[in-house]
């Protein structure tokens, strides 16, 4: 298995309005979607409904297309997103957004759940710990993130024709800087004897951790 290596992704550093950029926020949906990311995600919220009641918070909610679902869902929980681009136009006044650098304004970050698609596997090493720390605040964890694999990078050449060359790039840097069984919980720094989870991948190239405390 390849070392987990985090790079750079072309699309983090294009303006929200370049086409380029426009464009494969739309392939990323596409993907998304292939994936089943925001169906299983949809899925784990209603299985843990005690915990989503005292509030959801998603963590790099990019153009808000999951949050914007969870709130036809669950209309009346407390929905917040976090991410560093500004708030979708479209977005549902109930949704609360979070502007900004994760790490550097999370100090009043709570809920009862606490998830995650395809947005950690930008982070390692101490920033990786400090959204650890950030879980503690949260009684369960929702995480889909790339398997680190070859089936992954075999689909995602398939993809290639349908996809502009920003997808092209960044899709193959995410798999390479995605995990594999058990990584993220440990890299979060996350104890087993306080948290409890399960981890499944998907033949589609997904990593599906979910975890929820001990007590």
């Amino acid at each position: 298995m390849k070392v987990r290596s985090v790079l750079s992704e072309i699309l983090d550093h294009l303006p929200a309005g370049d086409p380029e950029a426009v464009r494969s926020r739309r392939d990323l949906r596409r993907i998304n979607f292939l994936m089943g990311n925001e169906r299983w995600i949809c899925r784990s919220i209603r299985k843990f409904s005690d915990a989503a009641a005292h509030g959801i918070v998603e963590l790099g909610a990019g153009d808000g297309s999951l949050i914007s679902k969870l709130v036809e869902i669950f209309s009346e929980t407390d929905l917040t997103a976090t991410d560093l681009v500004p708030r979708p136009p479209t977005l549902d006044p109930r949704v609360r957004w979070r502007q900004g650098d994760l790490l550097s304004d999370c100090h009043n970050l709570s809920g009862g759940m606490m998830i995650a698609n395809l947005f950690l596997h930008h982070f390692e090493g101490e920033p990786l710990l400090e959204i650890g720390k950030l879980c503690e605040r949260f009684e369960v964890l929702v995480f889909c993130e790339p398997d680190r694999a070859l089936i992954p990078h075999l689909l995602g050449f398939f993809m290639w024709p349908w996809v502009n060359r920003v997808t092209r790039h960044d899709m193959h840097v995410s798999i390479n800087s995605g995990f594999s069984k058990g990584e993220l919980p440990a890299l979060l720094g996350l104890k087993p004897e306080r948290w409890e989870f399960s981890e499944t991948s998907t033949w589609r190239g997904g990593r599906r951790v979910l975890g929820w405390r001990n007590s």
